[in-house]
């Protein structure tokens, strides 16, 4: 194999599959994406994966590479195969529909368990609410609002890994953001949710998600802010 050349092991299957070696060429600023859609176009067409902007903005492309989740739109060859080799796998902890690409049902699935819908009570004929910029609810709400649900935080987690109930970071980063939104009336139903066996508790504190999130977030303190409001909640009376 030259150093023109790329040895890709890439996933083929579902639960039970098999990893496919396949050589490509290696280009100057080549994405992990980009040799994906090559072995797809070239040599086997059949291979599943999902993918939508190309950009970064909509995290659909995330996949294990050389055993980390990543955005592969964003993930440049040459900083992930420095030997020439890349291993392609799905996203871990969701089961896979085909090859590449998984079935994410079950993470948003946890978003809707640990209420992550807005909830106001102003309705199309009132004012627009106002929240400053400079409030502090705001700035922790800020900290963790861009989230895209692309999986990343999910997929690195071991404790979802070895509890499948656990809502996850990603879940639990939206509920600390809503319950910083002052504008929202679900709090005490939200904190309830995530203060259960399978909610911020039960997070280890690892800080895997925080490393691993292609927007540099911080679900780690997000779900440290949620077991705060939970022992403050607990300590008053209001669970």
């Amino acid at each position: 194999m030259s150093n023109k050349t790329l040895r890709v092991k890439v996933w083929r299957g579902r639960t039970s599959g098999e990893l496919i070696a396949y050589d490509v060429p290696r280009f100057d600023n080549q994405t992990v994406l980009d040799v994906v859609m090559y072995i797809q176009r070239n040599l086997q067409p059949d291979l599943g994966f999902r993918y939508a902007c190309r950009v970064g903005m909509c995290g659909s492309c995330a996949m294990n590479v050389n055993g980390k989740a990543r955005w592969t739109c964003r993930t440049h060859v040459s900083k992930v195969a420095a030997d020439g080799e890349l291993e392609i796998t799905p996203l871990s902890n969701l089961p896979v529909i085909k090859d590449l690409a998984t079935n994410m049902e079950a993470f948003f699935d946890k978003w809707a368990e640990a209420k992550g819908q807005f909830k106001g009570e102003r309705t199309r004929k009132d004012d627009f609410s106002r929240v400053s910029p400079q409030s502090r609810k705001r700035e922790a709400a800020d900290a963790g609002i861009e989230c895209i649900g692309c999986g990343v935080c999910y997929s690195s987690c071991d404790v979802v890994t070895w509890r499948p109930d656990y809502l996850g970071p990603a879940a639990m980063n939206r509920a600390w953001t809503l319950m910083n939104d002052e504008r929202d009336i679900k709090g005490a139903e939200r904190l309830r949710a995530v203060a259960g066996d399978a909610g911020c508790h039960s997070c280890h504190t690892q800080g895997s998600c925080t490393e691993r999130c292609p927007k540099q977030l911080s679900p780690t303190a997000s779900i440290a802010g949620l077991k705060r409001l939970v022992m403050k909640a607990a300590i008053e009376g209001d669970l």
